[in-house]
C-alpha cells in the first residue's frame, strides 16, 4: 500500500474525505479525533514482542492490523500526517515523571511532537496513554488550558525544561518533563529499546491500555478497568477472567487482537494476579 494510501486510510479513520488545511483548527481537531480514535496499548511489551518503530510497521500494525500503540509508535504515525499536511512539526521527547515527584530526573523515554503556527508554538501528544491531552498545547506561556476534557498547564523552569501538568481532581499533577532538544531516530529507538525490553520498564510483562470519549476516559491496568468522568466520580472494577478482558480490548477499545498462542494464558495470569 502506498504512502498517499495510508495517509488517506488514516484521514478516513479520522473523519476526513479531503486532506485539511494546516491550521490551529485542524490541529486540535485531528488530535481531539485520533485520541478517540485510535488506542494506546502495550499488548506487544506484555507478550515480550519486538515493537518496531520505523513508520511502515506502526502504519501496518495500527492502520492495517486493528491494533493501538504507544508513543514511540502514535506520536510517529500523528507526526508524519501533520508534516504531509503541511504543518511545520517535529519530533521532541522528555522523561516522565507521573506518579512521582515532579522534579525526579527519569529516563528519556517519552516522545512527543512540537508544531510552529504562525510563529506560535505548540506541543501535541496523542500517545501519553490514561492521561493524554485531547487538544495541543501552547508552549509559550503558563496559563491554564482548557482541553475537551481536563485542564492543563505547563511551566518552564528558565533553563530550558518544560513540564506538563494535569488537574486531576482538583489536584495539579506532573505529568512529564521535556526540552526542545533536536531528536533523530537513534533517539527514538534507544529510548524504545529501553521502554519494551529492560526489565525495570513499567510495560515490559504489563498492560496499558487507554481510549478517550466524549467527557470520559477509558483505563485499563492489567485486569483493572475504570472509566473516569469529567463530572462525576470514576467507576472501577477488577476483570474476572481472560474472556472478560479479552472482550473488553475488543469491545470498549477496539483492539484486534493479536493471533499469539500465549495471549489468554498471559491475559489469564493478569486477571489471578489481580485477585
Amino acid at each position: 500500500m502506498s504512502r498517499l494510501t495510508h495517509r488517506q486510510l488514516y484521514l478516513q479513520r479520522l473523519g476526513y474525505d479531503t486532506s485539511p488545511p494546516p491550521t490551529l483548527h485542524t490541529l486540535q481537531d485531528l488530535q481531539l479525533r485520533h485520541v478517540c480514535a485510535f488506542t494506546f496499548e502495550s499488548l506487544s511489551t506484555l507478550l515480550h514482542l519486538p515493537v518496531p518503530i520505523d513508520l511502515p510497521s506502526v502504519e501496518q500494525k495500527v492502520l492495517l492490523d486493528g491494533r493501538g500503540g504507544y508513543c514511540y509508535e502514535l506520536n510517529q504515525m500523528f507526526l508524519a500526517l501533520l508534516q504531509e499536511l503541511g504543518f511545520d512539526a517535529r519530533g521532541i521527547t522528555g522523561r516522565v515523571v507521573m506518579g512521582g515527584p515532579a522534579d525526579a530526573h527519569t529516563a528519556r523515554t517519552h516522545r512527543l511532537s512540537l508544531v510552529t503556527l504562525d510563529g506560535v508554538r505548540y506541543i501535541t501528544d496523542v500517545g501519553f496513554g490514561g492521561m493524554v491531552p485531547s487538544s495541543p498545547l501552547q508552549l509559550d506561556t503558563e496559563v491554564v488550558q482548557a482541553t475537551a476534557h481536563e485542564p492543563y498547564r505547563l511551566t518552564f523552569d528558565g533553563q530550558g525544561s518544560y513540564t506538563l501538568w494535569a488537574q486531576v481532581a482538583g489536584e495539579w499533577r506532573g505529568l512529564y518533563v521535556f526540552d526542545l532538544q533536536v531528536q533523530t531516530d537513534i533517539d527514538y529507538t534507544i529510548g524504545n529499546w529501553y521502554v519494551s525490553t529492560h526489565p525495570e520498564s513499567p510495560f515490559v510483562g504489563q498492560l496499558k491500555v487507554a481510549r478517550l470519549a466524549t467527557g470520559k476516559r477509558h483505563t485499563l491496568a492489567n485486569a483493572n478497568y475504570a472509566v473516569h468522568y469529567l463530572d462525576r466520580p470514576s467507576e472501577k472494577h477488577a476483570l474476572g477472567s481472560a474472556d472478560e478482558l479479552m472482550a473488553l480490548l475488543q469491545d470498549t477499545f477496539g483492539i484486534r487482537l493479536p493471533a499469539h498462542a500465549q495471549l489468554r494464558k498471559t491475559l489469564d495470569g493478569l486477571v489471578k494476579a489481580g485477585t
